[in-house]
């Protein structure tokens, strides 16, 4: 297909998952202002970091003034799944130039792998099926960038004693909860919760990276043996 048809279809592919997206990206913004963090830093971190986890982890921990070294490793923990993503489009994409190979790492989030990663998979050309990826980034992008400027407005109308800080923790629940398909990921969620609990006293919200390392070394320990098995 050509580059217009491939980025009208990753559009098409990507705007069912903005249902779940938006009330994300709401939620974030008015979380971050509840939180206390500036409105031009809220949304430019939707910019820079565009990463709804990450964003959510890194605003309670910029109003605390963790120092920049702790905050950079817990966002890049956070992220680590991201280099997987990478790894499993590379062979689609080594033929591009840097400056798109830059472009689509960039746009290379969760809901754009997964149906990027379907797409690539099919028989066919492949020759402008970046097209399709940067489609479905660019959408995603926009939406995100709308759906928190929203929600800082909104947050920012909040009154402080409407305390939004429960948002947090049930935004994850939510997003951990489907992941959890087999014995591993269940052990894997419940060690990080120990550890996240045991770890908590730590200085500089050091308690992230701990159950973060924890759940990673009892998540590669079971893959192993499963491996071998």
């Amino acid at each position: 297909m050509n580059p217009r048809t491939e980025f009208f279809a990753g559009v098409r592919a990507e705007l069912p998952l903005m249902v779940g997206v938006v009330p994300f990206g709401f939620i974030y913004g008015a979380l971050a202002i509840q939180l206390g963090v500036p409105a031009s830093i809220a949304q430019a971190m939707s910019s820079v970091i565009f990463g709804g986890s990450s964003q959510f982890i890194a605003a309670p921990l910029i109003v605390a003034q963790t120092p920049a070294l702790i905050l950079v490793l817990t966002v890049f923990f956070v992220n680590l799944r991201h280099a997987l993503y990478s790894a499993s489009v590379a062979p689609y994409l080594e033929k591009l130039s840097a400056g798109w190979k830059i472009l689509l790492a960039y746009l290379l989030t969760d809901e754009a792998y997964a149906i990027a990663i379907a797409h690539f998979q099919k028989e066919g050309s492949a020759q402008n099926r970046h097209w399709f990826l940067f489609g479905a980034g660019i959408t995603l992008w926009s939406f995100w960038q709308v759906s928190t400027a929203v929600g800082i407005f909104v947050g920012a109308q909040v009154p402080p004693e409407w305390s939004l800080d429960f948002a947090l923790p049930l935004t994850f629940i939510a997003i951990v909860l489907p992941m959890l398909k087999n014995r591993a990921y269940v052990i894997c969620a419940i060690v990080a919760g120990i550890g996240g609990v045991v770890a908590f006293g730590l200085p500089y919200k050091l308690g992230y990276i701990v159950a973060a390392l924890a759940a990673i070394a009892v998540g590669f320990v079971l893959e192993t043996r499963a491996y071998r098995t």
